[in-house]
Formats: C-alpha cells, sequence, structure tokens
C-alpha cells in the first residue's frame, strides 16, 4: 500500500513523492536514472517550499508575513528580499486585474464566511461592503532598498493564499532544473507545473477536472514547460436558497462570486497561473477573457454554471 511520503517508481525511470505541504497535498515528480539520486533531488525541493511555507505563513506567529499584519499601521517590517519582491509582483497582478486579486484579502474576517453548514445566509451587502474596506492593495508600503513592509491602516492583513503555493510550485522547479533534473512536475495542490519530457519522451498531459465530478477529467492538455492552475466553486462553497455560493468573494462587494464553475489558466510561470486564477472568477466571463486574450504566454479555460466552456483566443484542447 502506497503511503504519503513513500517515494514510488512509477516506471523505470520515474519517480514520485506525495505529502502535505503549506497545508495541502504537493506531489513531486521526477524523472531519474535510479531511487538515490531522485530521493536526493526530491528531499532538496521539500527543504525548500518548506523554506517559503515558514517565510509566508499566516499560522505562525514569527513567520514574516505574521509580523507584516501584526504591526499593520504601527510600523514598517524588515522582511527578506524575496518577500518583498514577492509582493511587488503580487501588487503589478493587482494593477492588472483592477484589485480582483489582492493580497490583503485576509482582512476579511473568517467569522462572515465560515463556509460551513451552519451557513444559511449571506450578510445584508452593507456588512459585506464594510467588511471589505480594508482590503486595497495600495496601501501595502514596499521599500526594495530597505526591504521593508507596511500596511498602512490598522486592521489590515494580507496572505499569500492567492498565490503563495504556485511560488512554491515555480521555486521546487528551478531548484530540481538548477540540480540537473531534466524533466519532472511539482503539483502544489493543483498548481502545476511541468517540464521536459516523459521518460518514454511523450509530453505530460494533465487532465482539465469536471468541476461535477472532479476525478473524470473533461479534457487533457499537453503541458511540457508550462504551468496550469484551476479555480474552482466545487472545492469550497455553500449552498443558500438553492444558489451555488462560492468560497470566492469579491474584493469590491465582500459577497461571493455566482456564475463559473472554474477557471484553469495556463502560463509559462506556475506562480502566475495560480495568482490569475481567481481573478478571473471574480471579473467574470467576458472581463475575464478579455483581460487574458490581452497578456501574452497565458490561456485560459473557463466554465461556467450552465457548463458552457470558453476558452481565451490561443487555446487548443484535446
Amino acid at each position: 500500500m502506497e503511503h504519503e511520503n513513500d517515494l514510488v517508481c512509477l516506471s523505470e525511470q520515474v519517480y514520485r513523492r506525495v505529502l502535505k505541504l503549506m497545508g495541502n497535498r504537493f506531489e513531486l515528480t521526477v524523472v531519474c536514472e535510479n531511487e538515490t539520486k531522485a530521493t536526493a533531488h526530491i528531499n532538496a525541493a521539500v527543504a525548500e517550499i518548506r523554506r517559503i511555507e515558514q517565510l509566508l505563513t499566516t499560522f505562525s506567529d514569527d513567520s514574516q508575513t505574521s509580523l507584516i499584519n501584526h504591526y499593520a499601521g504601527i510600523r514598517p517590517v524588515t522582511v527578506d528580499k524575496e518577500v518583498c519582491d514577492l509582493i511587488l509582483r503580487a501588487e503589478k497582478i493587482s494593477r492588472i486585474t483592477q484589485g480582483a486579486f489582492d493580497l490583503s484579502y485576509g482582512s476579511v474576517d473568517k467569522s462572515l464566511w465560515n463556509f460551513d453548514k451552519q451557513m444559511t445566509s449571506l450578510p445584508d451587502p452593507a456588512t459585506a461592503k464594510q467588511m471589505v474596506r480594508l482590503i486595497n492593495y495600495r496601501n501595502i508600503r514596499v521599500d526594495i532598498t530597505s526591504h521593508q513592509v507596511m500596511l498602512l491602516e490598522k486592521g489590515m492583513r494580507i496572505g499569500f493564499g492567492g498565490i503563495g503555493k504556485g511560488y512554491a510550485a515555480e521555486q521546487a522547479k528551478l531548484l530540481l532544473q538548477k540540480r540537473g533534473v531534466s524533466s519532472g512536475i511539482v503539483n502544489a495542490a493543483g498548481d502545476l507545473t511541468a517540464w521536459g519530457m516523459q521518460a518514454d519522451g511523450k509530453p505530460w498531459t494533465v487532465g482539465i477536472a469536471d468541476p461535477d465530478s472532479k476525478h473524470h477529467p473533461f479534457s487533457y492538455l499537453n503541458i511540457s514547460n508550462q504551468a496550469i492552475a484551476t479555480s474552482g466553486n466545487y472545492e469550497k462553497y455553500v449552498i443558500i436558497d438553492g444558489k451555488k455560493y462560492s468560497h470566492t468573494i469579491d474584493p469590491k462587494t465582500g459577497l461571493p462570486v455566482t456564475g463559473i464553475k472554474s477557471v484553469s489558466i495556463i502560463s509559462t510561470n506556475a506562480e502566475l497561473a495560480d495568482a490569475m486564477a481567481t481573478p478571473v472568477m471574480i471579473m467574470g466571463i467576458k472581463a475575464g477573457l478579455n483581460m487574458i486574450n490581452q497578456i501574452r504566454q497565458i490561456a485560459c479555460i473557463i466554465i461556467d454554471d450552465q457548463n458552457r466552456l470558453f476558452t481565451s483566443d490561443n487555446i487548443q484542447l484535446q
């Protein structure tokens, strides 16, 4: 029986390990000549993901993210350069998506949006709007020379839930490539990056989950040297008066988005794919596709509530 954290040999040269990291199921796959080398490579990638988790987690009081939140509205906090850089890249995505992506979504009180069975009604629009007033990426101040970050308003909180897994997957891939792994996959709970070819020389193939039956893909894509991230309302949702509400909150209204079942973003970079999936869901089909069509090297697949399929201009589904 296969256990999480066991190294599994899938074929003569393909090795895989599944384990829990960043609170999610990670799956690391490498093409390698023997088990000893594969183990060393995967151990190094796991250590890198754990290092990033320590920086970005909000579940530990002494992480750099928690310190930024703790001193919101009080003073700047000195952080690692990579945290500054990640925040600045996130800010760029906030501008492109007109605030649909925003690191400061952490200010939304979990008591308002606990998507559990007890939730039987939506908050009234005025309360919801009040809840999101602290969400404003423009109030995240970064000084790149001193590596200091400050949240300008008391009560503001940032969180890397919308970009952190993709960043970790991308960094793990880069580390493995530096170690000479010419082919592999890092799958961070569905935020997935693949490079090189399978051991038999064929491209890596990924299934896009069917939102109504996530173990049955409705489509396949070849994604060698590409990344894909999917955001779906089937992961966490609540049904109120017969209507399904996603756990994705529109930062402008404070209310959940409706109308889209899933968004998959294909890009050359896992961090970008991860960060763009949720904003497309918030922006809606027309605005979301319009935005994606204007960005190079990025593609998008949307399934709406009626199971209709929409794709950006530059995509070919099998």
